[in-house]
């Protein structure tokens, strides 16, 4: 079970019945469900794996590994500019953080393409955070 605060109840999260700071989020944290998320030390390599397999099927089209833009940007040096809450909304949060949050917005005006909707699960995002953590040499 992974341990992240979230506002709906799903079995690997834990809940977290604080609404308004989820439809209202914050620049650091993004807008969306994902309000704090506890990382992993040393990283979760079944994580890491599952995360990559998301990455191959769903990312890679438009994100490379490095610091280069593709379609959107590369993902190297992510988790050091971005935190884990962050990456997650925008991730399974996408259209209402291009509207609402400011660094998105940013990333919008950059790369000119809206991310589509992934669709991806809770524990999709998280081992999306994870696999990007190992990208960036975290241990």
């Amino acid at each position: 079970m992974h341990n992240f605060s979230s506002t709906t109840d799903n079995s690997a999260t834990k809940t977290d019945t604080s609404t308004s700071s989820a439809s209202k989020g914050s620049e650091k944290t993004g807008v969306g469900k994902f309000q704090h998320v506890d990382l992993t030390h040393p990283l979760d390599q079944k994580m890491v794996t599952a995360g990559k397999a998301v990455y191959d099927l769903k990312c890679a089209s438009c994100h490379k590994l490095t610091d280069e833009k593709l379609v959107g940007p590369g993902w190297k040096g992510v988790t050091d500019r971005r935190t884990p809450e962050w990456i997650m909304n925008f991730v399974t949060n996408t259209e209402e953080m291009l509207e609402k949050n400011q660094e998105a917005k940013n990333l919008y005006e950059i790369c000119l393409v809206k991310m589509p909707n992934q669709n991806l699960s809770d524990d999709d995002a998280r081992a999306i955070v994870e696999f990007q953590r190992n990208n960036d040499g975290k241990k």
